[in-house]
């Protein structure tokens, strides 16, 4: 069972939104009986602290940090931070994609160009690569070393 955090971290994904207010957060994460209202805001309040969720303007709406995306990531997600234009991404791409799809991966490519956070800590590493929520590899992929790191995951 999802805890209350986990649950929180989803709704983006579940709602396709960058951004949600703590309405949506109770409505879709906890509920609206006061103890359950508590829980979401002690959890808002944890994710807040460990940076996982920042405050987006106003004082109801929160964002999901790329490292809140990541804690939800499966061992058999992959994660490259690229750029458009960028040639060993592309590389990259190419390199893993066979092995992604035998082995039933999933590749979320995320354009550092769109998130100034991304941009500052990874502009002259792309591409860098996250399997699961790990640092895997930057720069150059080795399809067989990915392969063998997928395959012995324990599922």
């Amino acid at each position: 069972m999802q805890t209350v955090a986990q649950r929180i971290l989803s709704t983006f994904d579940q709602l396709e939104r960058s951004s949600l207010d703590l309405h949506t957060l109770f409505e879709f994460a906890g509920g609206n009986v006061p103890g359950e209202r508590e829980a979401v805001l002690d959890a808002v309040t944890d994710l807040v602290e460990r940076g996982l969720l920042t405050p987006d303007g106003g004082s109801d709406f929160y964002r999901r940090s790329e490292e809140g995306r990541l804690a939800l990531a499966t061992p058999r997600d992959v994660t490259m931070y690229m750029r458009e234009g960028c040639h060993l991404c592309e590389e990259a791409r190419s390199a893993m994609a066979p092995v992604l799809a035998a082995l039933g991966a999933r590749l979320q490519e995320v354009d550092i160009d769109d998130d100034p956070a991304l941009h500052a800590r990874y502009s002259n590493d792309v591409p860098v690569i996250f399997v699961g929520a790990q640092f895997f590899t930057q720069h150059r992929v080795d399809a067989a070393r990915l392969r063998r790191h997928l395959e012995n995951i324990k599922l």
